[in-house]
């Protein structure tokens, strides 16, 4: 292999990547939720003007809440491909990476509350 070749190859990971989110985002209503919320976040960050520390636990619990979905989506992706039949085990692995999502989704609004209570209780 040519050392040329390799950004080519990474290029073509990253547009891989790039497609990976956009068809999630256009298929998957979750995600589209998610980055709704995220918008909000973000917007709330700025007006409220929030320190360097908290903004890196809001971009790690944005970038996590779409890691995880993303992940969630290839599982159930797979599992469908796999069996169109109903069987336990397909719905225990849909069941916990959907799991997986949501505790991470709690745990992104506990984070948010800790956060964005502070200044909402101070604009009051």
């Amino acid at each position: 292999m040519d050392s040329r070749d390799k950004p080519v190859r990474l290029w073509k990971s990253f547009s891989y990547a790039l497609t990976g989110i956009k068809t999630a985002l256009w298929l998957e209503r979750n995600m589209r939720i998610h980055l709704i919320a995220s918008i909000f976040v973000i917007g709330c960050s700025l007006y409220f003007s929030i320190s360097k520390f908290e903004w890196l636990f809001v971009i790690v619990a944005i970038g996590g809440i779409f890691s995880l979905e993303l992940i969630n989506t290839a599982i159930e992706r797979v599992v469908d491909m796999i069996t169109d039949k109903y069987h336990p085990l397909a719905k225990q692995a849909k069941d916990l990476a959907a799991g997986a999502v949501f505790i991470y989704a709690v745990t992104a609004v506990v984070i948010g509350i800790f956060i964005f209570l502070p200044h909402v209780l101070r604009w009051l």
